[in-house]
């Protein structure tokens, strides 16, 4: 069962391939994500980062963050974002 859900989630290498793209942006592009109104898209990067590596407990933290956080979630990323270059995530 678990090997089916992380095939849904893999889609083949599209996950590896926006995490791979996502790593790749400009800190500026990465900044820019990560303000209120795109903020989305860090969240469907945990989420894909996490699947792709078969974490389980990331892939369900990453839902729920993705959904009841992202009215703070947001802010902590913009500061990771400016100070590492990189969002904060457990893998």
């Amino acid at each position: 069962m678990r090997d089916k859900i992380y095939s849904i989630w893999e889609g083949g290498k599209a996950m590896k391939a926006y995490v791979k793209f996502m790593d790749g942006l400009p800190r500026i592009v990465k900044i820019i994500f990560a303000l209120p109104i795109l903020s989305f898209s860090w969240g469907f990067y945990r989420i894909a980062k996490s699947a792709s590596k078969k974490n389980t407990i990331g892939v369900i933290l990453a839902i729920i963050l993705f959904f009841f956080s992202g009215f703070i979630l947001w802010i902590i990323d913009l500061i990771t974002i400016i100070v590492k270059g990189k969002i904060l995530w457990i893998d």
